[in-house]
């Protein structure tokens, strides 16, 4: 007998006929997860929390830690907005926009997620170091970028900057540019045209560009470890802080200080979450919206 499927309503039944398939897929999945997310993640708080709960506390509350912990903070701080604001104008050029060299941005925004981390943190020694292009200019003025916290700021950015300009792309070429010229039309400005028309429709894809930088920014290595130079309580963020505890064979303190990560991995997940249902609420509901206009009672 034929099982092709002659239509939609065939492919949706060919792809949901074997139980016993969808269940191996399912437990297929389920184990990967567990085996490659879940078990690590309760491995890092087991071993952390092994020794006891005060270790864990004095660990990540020694000096080195905190001042780790700052710097990480600090370095967030100071990358994520300069590239939320950097996603918002390249998204926003790109989506509303014709212009010449246009693809060529967009090749450079995704620069960084074929460029290894490492390779970076290389380009920017060999730009700023002090035996870099810049570097002698850099020492005859007394400014330190290299193994600095400009150099860490730097390479940050660098390897964070595609996350928001990349979430919000496709949501503003889908979004149009119908509204943005009606409101041209009826007298408001560029700049009311945007705070108004556009960031309203984009807000949570904007808010999930953010989460997804900050995590990166907070738990970047390779570029920064290139251009920190591991000065203990002073160019160390928290990864090379735990490097640098876990090859002193402090394996109690290393793992305390990794928790740190591994709850902000899981605080991103949970925001993740929520914005894409908040997102999805949204868009259904501007759907129904729409399909009311067009079919009026």
């Amino acid at each position: 007998m034929d099982r092709r499927p002659t239509g939609a309503g065939g492919v949706n039944s060919l792809l949901t006929e074997p139980a016993p398939v969808r269940w191996l897929l399912t437990g297929l999945a389920l184990a990967f997860l567990a085996l490659f997310l879940v078990i690590p993640l309760v491995s890092v708080f087991a071993q952390a929390l092994e020794k006891g709960l005060g270790t864990y506390l004095e660990s990540i509350s020694e000096p080195d830690a905190w001042n780790a912990i700052r710097l990480t903070l600090l370095i967030a701080a100071i990358s994520v907005p300069l590239n939320l604001v950097f996603g918002i104008a390249a998204a926003w050029a790109i989506a509303k926009f014709q212009f010449r060299g246009k693809s060529l941005l967009i090749t450079l925004i995704d620069l960084p997620f074929s460029v290894s981390p490492v390779i970076s943190g290389l380009i920017y020694v060999l730009l700023f170091g002090q035996q870099g292009w810049l570097g002698p200019w850099l020492v005859g003025h007394d400014i330190r970028i290299i193994f600095a916290v400009p150099g860490i700021v730097l390479a940050t950015i660098f390897v964070t900057f595609p996350f928001v300009a990349r979430e919000l792309i496709p949501l503003m070429q889908e979004q149009g540019t119908e509204e943005e010229q009606a409101a041209l039309l009826l007298g408001a400005s560029g700049w009311q045209t945007f705070f108004r028309v556009t960031l309203p429709n984009v807000i949570w894809g904007v808010l999930y560009g953010v989460i997804l930088c900050n995590a990166r920014a907070m738990g970047e290595f390779g570029a920064v470890s290139v251009v920190s130079g591991h000065i203990r309580g002073l160019t160390n963020t928290v990864p090379l802080h735990v490097e640098i505890l876990y090859n002193e064979y402090n394996f109690a303190a290393a793992f305390a200080v990794a928790s740190l990560l591994a709850l902000l991995a899981l605080v991103t997940l949970a925001a993740k979450t929520f914005v894409e249902w908040k997102s999805n609420q949204v868009r259904a509901l501007v759907e129904t919206d729409a399909e009311i206009g067009e079919n009026p009672a």
